[in-house]
Order: C-alpha cells, then sequence, then structure tokens
C-alpha cells in the first residue's frame, strides 16, 4: 500500500525572474534534506536516493535550480552560486522549516556549502558529491585553469561539449543517458551563464572550518578537475567531516553506484540528523 506522504507535492516559487520548481515527499513532522543537483543535470539525478530516504522516514525536497529542469527561464543574465543558494532557501522557506540537511552533488555541492557559510544556522549537516571546496586556498594555475574554461567552453561546440561531459560523468549508460537528456534542456547560452558561476565560486577563507557534520563523497573514478587530490586534504582540514570514496563511479557517484552511495549517505543520516531529533 502506497503511503500519501511519500507522494510527491510541488512547489512552484516565482523569485528572480525563473518560476522554480521543486518537490516534497514525505511526513512534515521528519527532518527535511534537501537534493541539490549538479550544472545541467535536474532533480530527477536523485531518483535512486528518493526511496531509501522516504522508508528511513525523512522529509525529502528535490529541486531544480534555475535554468535547469522545469525550473524556467534562467531569469538572469548574470548568476552567482549565492543567488542559486538563496533560491533554494526560498523554497525551504515555503515549507516553514528553521533547520535542514542539504546535499548536493558538483554545483549543488557549491551551493550547499555556500548555504552553511552565509546561514550555518539553518544548515543541520550537509552532504557533498564530486565537489571542491570553495573556503579553501587555490594555486594561480588551478584559479586561470578554473577561469579559462569559460572561454574554451564558448568556442566548443555545444553538441560536442556535451557528449564529452556526459561520459566523464559516469560508467553507467543508463545514467549517461539520463545526463544527455537532462543537458538537452539548457541552451548553450544558458550553461555558459550557469558555468560562469561555477568559475567565481571560490572564496578562500584562511582558518576557516565547516561548522557542521560533513559527508564529503566523490567516485573513485571521478576524473573532473582535481576533486580526487583535494577531498582528502579538505577532509583533514574540518574535523566533523565524514569522507567516503564511492567504488565503481565517476562523478555522478550518486547515480552511477547507488546502492553503495544510499548506504553511505543513510549511515550519516542516522547518526547527524536522525528521524527522532526533527528540529
Amino acid at each position: 500500500m502506497t503511503n500519501p506522504n511519500d507522494q510527491p507535492r510541488a512547489i512552484v516559487l516565482d523569485r528572480g525572474g525563473s518560476r522554480l520548481h521543486a518537490w516534497v515527499s514525505g511526513p512534515t513532522s521528519a527532518p527535511l534534506v534537501v537534493l541539490v543537483h549538479g550544472a545541467t543535470m535536474d532533480h530527477w539525478m536523485f531518483n535512486a536516493q528518493l526511496e531509501p530516504l522516504l522508508r528511513a522516514g525523512y522529509r525529502v525536497m528535490a529541486v531544480d535550480l534555475r535554468g535547469h529542469g522545469q525550473s524556467k527561464p534562467l531569469g538572469l543574465t548574470t548568476l552567482t552560486v549565492s543567488d542559486l543558494a538563496d533560491d533554494v532557501l526560498a523554497l525551504v522557506d515555503e515549507e516553514a522549516v528553521d533547520q535542514f540537511v542539504v546535499v548536493g552533488q558538483s554545483l549543488g555541492g557549491y551551493v550547499a556549502q555556500d548555504l552553511v557559510l552565509r546561514y550555518p544556522e539553518r544548515i543541520a549537516a550537509l552532504g557533498i558529491i564530486g565537489s571542491t571546496c570553495t573556503t579553501a586556498p587555490i594555486s594561480p594555475w588551478s584559479l586561470f585553469l578554473l577561469r579559462s574554461s569559460l572561454t574554451w567552453f564558448r568556442w566548443w561546440p555545444y553538441r560536442h561539449l556535451q557528449e564529452a561531459m556526459v561520459k566523464s560523468l559516469a560508467h553507467s549508460p543508463e545514467v549517461r543517458s539520463y545526463a544527455r537528456e537532462a543537458m538537452s534542456i539548457l541552451s548553450k547560452q544558458e550553461f555558459l551563464t550557469v558555468w560562469e558561476a561555477v568559475t567565481r565560486v571560490t572564496q578562500p577563507q584562511p582558518g576557516y572550518r565547516m561548522e557542521r557534520p560533513m559527508l564529503l563523497t566523490h567516485g573513485d573514478d571521478d576524473q573532473t578537475g582535481n576533486i580526487r587530490k583535494a577531498a582528502p586534504l579538505w577532509a583533514a582540514r574540518d574535523p566533523q567531516a565524514h569522507y567516503r570514496v564511492i567504488p565503481q563511479a565517476r562523478h555522478n557517484a550518486n547515480q552511477d553506484n547507488p546502492w553503495y552511495f544510499n548506504q553511505v549517505l543513510m549511515d550519516f543520516l542516522v547518526e547527524h540528523a536522525p528521524v527522532s531529533s526533527t528540529p
């Protein structure tokens, strides 16, 4: 028998020239877990995480960031990660929740970091999948590569760029097929606007330490940037970090190996945001 709380309820919010969309499932009395996808993806990338989260009794919100999925139009000619974080917070405020868990993949991981940096009182815990630390020092060469990538992408034929990105995201043919379809929703100009926000995400803060429990994950074959190299240093910096490498997975690790990732995620939530401790 289907639990009526498991049927997603849509939230639609007009904000900053975009019609934002999110979907909420689960009991209103439970801790809220907000799932934030990566660049060019949408809320469907967390489809494999919904069932175990709901079965464990959590309330779950899956969002489409502006410009992605059903959150159209992009609405802004220039975009920052803080804009996206404020969008997510506005959607959470529609649920009248003071404190929540945020789980973000890639760009969504940057959104999660921005939220905990600017609104630490709102974040109970956070999960990161395939992101780098935005507050850590960055070498001039790495910063140059990040910033100049926008120029490379501007001149790269969009169809070919999409295919190159799809291959880097996952081993699974099914995940690659999903990613290809999700990417097709964004025009090249929308993609470039979103990617420019990614290139401006770094904000080194010497002495900063994450104030909340953090699950830090990436695929063992994640070939994006320096994620695999930088993650252990990040985990060593933050005393509340729980570092796990997802085997047999690339950048979209939660999709490429959902069984393993779900075990890691649920263990983390049971310890740091149990259903019995609703804020």
